[in-house]
């Protein structure tokens, strides 16, 4: 009898001890680090959730961009008026470029005429015909003894003669009265020989300009070319 009340209550304790309370709040504790894990978890993840909508910008420029290169939008409208705009310029300086050859063009008539009166004026003028015996270097000019023009020529200036062209050869002023005219030209004749010639002209000057002409033209006969003075009255 007595030894089994001894061992009933040593049983008492040990069946105390097996709901060890103490261990449940050690296992309740792990269920609540597994849910603040999982509470961290979601709330790590959100920023990666929140960055697409920063890129919804970038995408809603692109098709603004698009618009804009499409035909008809605001940047094709405005090429048309740049172009338009740089040909109005063009034309500008085109006018501006016309006024000042037109302005030259009076300033050196002006110029003339207050230089060269018309009561005194006197011109030369050069021309050559055809040219096949004679290729022209230069000309030397005398009025009354008085040299007046040493003009030495370019091949291109040549070449202009041989087409038509009339060259001023000089202008100068004279008092009414008797005068003479003397021209040297020199250059190469037939057989590629230098060639010096002269040509002299004795004329009156009245009140109004005198024009005359200096004119070099081939004989064909001869094979040899002429120089003439030819006044224009």
């Amino acid at each position: 009898m007595l030894l089994a009340l001894t061992l009933t209550a040593a049983a008492a304790p040990r069946a105390a001890d097996a709901p060890a309370p103490a261990d449940t709040p050690a296992a309740a504790s792990a269920p609540a680090d597994t849910g603040a894990a999982t509470a961290a978890a979601p709330a790590a993840a959100t920023p990666p959730a929140s960055t697409p909508p920063a890129s919804t910008p970038s995408a809603a420029t692109a098709p603004g961009a698009g618009e804009a290169t499409a035909p008809g939008g605001a940047g094709a409208a405005a090429a048309p008026a740049e172009g338009a705009g740089t040909r109005s310029l063009d034309e500008q300086v085109q006018d501006l470029k016309k006024d000042v050859v037109d302005l030259n063009k009076d300033l050196f008539v002006l110029e003339e005429e207050l230089l060269f009166p018309a009561n005194t004026q006197v011109a030369v003028f050069v021309s050559v015909d055809v040219g096949d015996f004679f290729a022209l270097d230069s000309i030397t000019l005398k009025i009354d003894n008085r040299e007046v023009k040493d003009y030495l020529y370019t091949p291109r200036e040549v070449a202009a003669l041989l087409k038509g062209a009339v060259q001023q050869l000089y202008v100068g002023n004279l008092k009414a009265g008797q005068h003479e005219l003397v021209a040297f030209f020199n250059g190469k004749g037939p057989s590629e020989r230098n060639y010096r010639r002269a040509a002299t002209l004795k004329f009156e000057k009245g009140v109004g300009a005198k024009y005359l002409e200096l004119k070099i033209t081939d004989r064909a006969r001869a094979q040899q070319p002429e120089f003439e003075i030819k006044d224009w009255e």
